[in-house]
């Protein structure tokens, strides 16, 4: 059985990821090839992506396009034309629309990124590919951004060892993981596994997109503050 791993998507794409899942437990030093193929197959992977992406929702992003709008053109022609900009190489990432949200403490906001819908189907075609391979060399103690886990799953786990006679708990956290996190530390740890040299230039190309926000005058505000430090990503 494969745990966590969300394999609650069509069947096709079930057994490709079940097959790389075993391939990368079977040889945890193997550096895996030829993915990106996999991330384009629009009968697979690009159509459970999209599927993924209808259901989280959302707002649109900087294009101002909605799920309405490629509905209404045929989403099967939508990701076609998509699918054929990544094999062709003229896909390029738009930038990445910036709003705030208001944290618990007053006056307090947590910056969150909304990539293009587009985007957003390129990167969930490319995680559903990505997540078994990574998975593989995961402890079964990790619970963080794993499909199936939460912060709740992490708590409950310590109060079942806490009951068992463990009566040591360490706690840490990280301060602005996302704004801070190095991008040649990623990538480093990105291709320890993946030698496929065009996926690991997608998620470059992902870190590197610049972000739009409002200027506070009803215009539009761009920058570039990840590609010049090489470092942060938005979080969402």
């Amino acid at each position: 059985m494969v745990t966590g791993l969300d394999l609650t998507g069509s069947q096709r794409v079930r057994k490709r990821q079940t097959a790389l899942h075993a391939s990368a437990t079977a040889e945890p030093e193997r550096r895996c090839h030829a993915l990106i193929d996999k991330v384009w197959r629009q009968l697979d992977f690009f159509k459970e992506a999209y599927d993924r992406v209808r259901r989280n929702g959302g707002v649109s992003g900087v294009d101002g396009k909605g799920f309405a709008e490629f509905e209404e053109r045929g989403v099967e022609s939508w990701l076609g034309a998509l699918s054929c900009g990544l094999r062709d190489r003229t896909y390029v990432p738009r930038a990445v629309r910036r709003v705030l949200i208001p944290k618990k403490q007053p006056g307090q906001f947590r910056p969150f990124g909304i990539p293009c819908i587009g985007d957003r189907v390129v990167q969930t075609s490319a995680l559903l590919v990505m997540e078994p391979i990574y998975a593989a060399g995961l402890q079964a103690g990790q619970y963080a951004y794993r499909p199936g886990r939460s912060a709740l799953d992490a708590v409950n786990r310590v109060h079942r060892l806490l009951n068992t006679g463990h009566r040591e708990v360490v706690e840490g956290d990280l301060s602005n993981t996302f704004g801070e996190i190095p991008h040649a530390g990623l990538m480093k740890s990105v291709t320890r596994r993946i030698s496929d040299g065009r996926l690991p230039g997608l998620i470059k190309a992902w870190l590197e997109m610049p972000v739009e926000e409002d200027d506070g005058k009803g215009g539009p505000c761009r920058t570039n503050r990840a590609r010049k430090e090489r470092e942060g990503t938005p979080q969402g």
